[in-house]
């Protein structure tokens, strides 16, 4: 096995292009994964030699978030947490304090769980992946990346370079929480994001509510959204938005949960969530 870094967009997706090759932006999934002989790369192709993998930069469309940022510092930065505290929450969750420091954005959506807790509270937030690959970049919504476990919407030589998360609303919120069967560092039977925004009277005017762990990828539930908007995100809409998130779920059986209890927790944990975006929204 070979290690790379390279300093460049373009050098990366020359050594990713080749096969056996495989991306290292924190390692917290690679590296294990290597070890239990899971995978066995030709090449690993470290990512955080690239400047803008590494940078979290604000301007008035929003926020660039490098792919090789970490938990640690999504948490550390000054405006962030502020602005989309579901988003750290959610990157925040991923192991252990030592893990938050090398876990990172980018590979906690690449190793593709529908599990990954970052990754609903991305999509809440519209966040757009950059993408480079051989033939130049494109972009694509967090929520298109993820096809099913472990396969993504990247070809050969492509790797996520930075996320794009929009500016806040004027009276905007968002907020992620998950169920596990401990009380940390657990993989999310459930998780859900919800973000939303209101107008100067307290009507919704704006959502985005997604899941976790209830189906074979991460979802963007548009009828959850359907349900908040143009209400005051008052009891009714939040039956509606509990029934859309239930009807939503495509879960599967395991040890960790049934088909039936993960199904109601979405339910309990979409009204949840999006009560707390609310009280976020009204106090901005």
């Amino acid at each position: 096995m070979r290690y790379e870094k390279p300093t460049t967009v373009e050098a990366a997706t020359a050594l990713l292009a080749g096969q056996g090759a495989r991306v290292l932006a924190g390692g917290t999934d690679l590296l294990v994964q290597i070890r239990s002989r899971i995978l066995n790369p030709d090449v690993v192709v470290d990512i955080k030699g690239i400047d803008t993998t590494r940078k979290i930069t604000k301007d008035t469309s929003g926020y660039t978030i490098g792919a090789a940022v970490t938990g640690a510092e999504l948490k550390e930065h000054p405006t962030l947490s502020k602005d989309w505290p579901g988003l750290v929450e959610g990157a925040n969750l991923i192991g252990s304090t030592q893990v938050q420091g090398r876990a990172s954005l980018g590979g906690n959506l690449c190793n593709g769980s529908p599990a990954a807790d970052s990754v609903p509270a991305m999509i809440a937030a519209g966040a757009v992946a950059t993408i480079a690959g051989p033939k130049g970049t494109r972009t694509l919504p967090v929520e298109d990346i993820m096809l099913a476990p472990r396969k993504l919407a990247l070809t050969a030589g492509e790797f996520i370079v930075s996320f794009k998360i929009p500016a806040r609303p004027a009276h905007g919120g968002d907020a992620y929480l998950r169920f596990i069967p401990r009380t940390e560092m657990d993989i999310a039977v459930v998780g859900c994001g919800v973000a939303l925004a209101l107008d100067a009277g307290g009507t919704c005017t704006a959502a985005r509510v997604a899941l976790g762990a209830v189906a074979a990828r991460p979802l963007l539930v548009e009828d959850g959204a359907k349900a908040l908007i143009g209400t005051k995100v008052d009891d009714a809409a939040l039956a509606k938005l509990e029934a859309a998130a239930k009807a939503a779920c495509k879960p599967i059986d395991d040890k960790r949960g049934t088909v039936e209890f993960r199904i109601d927790v979405a339910g309990t944990l979409a009204k949840r969530v999006a009560k707390i975006a609310l009280e976020r929204a009204r106090k901005v």
